[in-house]
């Protein structure tokens, strides 16, 4: 078990959002090891608030498959991707994402294009603003975090396709895979690849936005795949 790791207490006007977002980075950070059980007591006095909002925050975030909740058991904090699981999560996103990018090129207008391209200059922002001399902690690739989210899920609603949107977006692929392996799956590499696929959705060419998701979903899977060989 690690050592505990003191938290900012957070303010007693305090939001069921902060308090979702305080618990989030505890796991995403593992200062609360995958697999350990979740005292809501102890974590509750620890963020200076009741039990409450700590239980609604441990509700979401087994909606994100962050937390398992056990029958007599309470929660405990969800495992890290193994090897099968991880092969397991980029078949489905190789198979669903191109298609979803080749349907949204069919239905493209300025109005997607802009906005994919406003997600991936916030992407870049958010690379531009980070230090390197600094620990690398969830807080510092939230943003990152949700912005690739949102770009993605942007084509996927964009296919006029609602399951594809939905089923994407119940794979929280980028929570998943940022406990995995975060230090090396987020960089230019991720921003220039968007842009390729924006480029060819821009351009009314399905095909090549359907073979840029290909290209960048291979290629951030062989980002991501060598935690496994460590």
């Amino acid at each position: 078990m690690k050592e505990r790791t003191r938290t900012r207490p957070l303010p007693r006007q305090i939001l069921s959002d902060s308090v979702y977002e305080a618990v989030k980075e505890l796991v995403m950070d593992q200062h609360i090891e995958p697999g350990a059980r979740v005292n809501i007591d102890q974590l509750a006095r620890d963020l200076r608030v009741s039990p409450t909002p700590v239980r609604e925050a441990l509700a979401r975030l087994e909606m994100d498959a962050l937390v398992i909740k056990e029958p007599l058991r309470g929660y405990s904090i969800a495992p890290i991707l193994d090897a099968a699981a991880f092969e397991q999560l980029y078949e489905v996103r190789g198979l669903i994402e191109p298609f979803a990018a080749r349907r949204a090129c069919e239905r493209a207008n300025r109005q997607l294009v802009t906005a994919l391209h406003r997600e991936i200059d916030a992407m870049q922002k958010t690379i531009d603003g980070l230090r390197p001399e600094k620990p690398r902690r969830y807080r510092d690739y939230r943003e990152f975090a949700w912005e690739d989210a949102r770009f993605h899920e942007a084509i996927a609603v964009a296919s006029g396709n609602e399951l594809l949107g939905e089923t994407l977006s119940r794979l929280r692929s980028h929570l998943h895979l940022y406990r995995l392996y975060y230090a090396t799956g987020i960089g230019p590499e991720t921003v220039a690849e968007h842009e390729a696929i924006v480029t060819a959705i821009a351009a009314h060419q399905p095909e090549a936005a359907a073979a840029a998701m290909a290209e960048h979903i291979k290629r951030s899977q062989g980002r991501q795949r060598h935690a496994f060989e460590r």
